[in-house]
């Protein structure tokens, strides 16, 4: 996360989930707003704010990414992780011009964990992938063996072996979050 702006005015993170980078950018914006369309999931984002005591620097909303409820060039910096794919339901050309939209001028657009990499240099996107490794760090080992044997079965009797809690993404068989797509707009 050391490669997104610090100390910038107004974030807009779009897909925000549970809120796995509401929490990493909050020491990074004055006001955060956090855009998630599932309610389920934007009450485990409120609820997680609150105890960490960050309720008050991010507000939480309904939104989709084709529909962002935001003014134009209302942030300096407008990401998503993992949320955002050409398909229209998960963005797509709109999701990628509301995205724009909401940015100011001279503000970045972030898509953190990118996929189809052409589709996005053809709209103006740079590629940046971050090298070393990185793992999913669980609760216990337990639960990492628990967890594996659920949604990653060939990887449980490796990390049994192991006696991991820290699992790298390979032997999870999934491609880490090691890279983004981002675009700055023009001033």
């Amino acid at each position: 996360m050391d490669w997104l702006p610090c100390h910038v005015d107004r974030i807009a993170e779009v897909g925000a989930g549970t809120g796995r980078l509401t929490m990493e950018l909050i020491e990074r914006g004055q006001r955060i707003v956090a855009v998630e369309p599932a309610l389920p999931l934007r009450r485990i984002l409120r609820r997680k704010l609150a105890a960490a005591n960050h309720g008050d620097r991010v507000q939480v909303i309904q939104g989709f990414f084709d529909r962002l409820p935001l003014p134009d060039d209302f942030a300096d910096l407008v990401v998503a992780c993992s949320a955002f794919t050409p398909a229209p339901g998960h963005g797509g050309e709109a999701g990628l011009a509301e995205m724009e939209r909401v940015c100011r001028p001279g503000g970045s657009v972030v898509i953190i964990w990118p996929n189809h990499l052409d589709w996005l240099a053809a709209r103006g996107y740079r590629y940046v992938s971050f090298p070393g490794p990185m793992a999913v760090e669980f609760g216990s080992h337990q639960e990492a063996v628990e967890l594996a044997e659920i949604f990653y079965p060939k990887a449980a009797g490796e990390i049994q072996r192991q006696g991991w809690r820290r699992v790298p993404f390979e032997v999870l068989g999934l491609n880490p979050p090691r890279d983004l797509a981002f675009k700055v707009l023009a001033p």
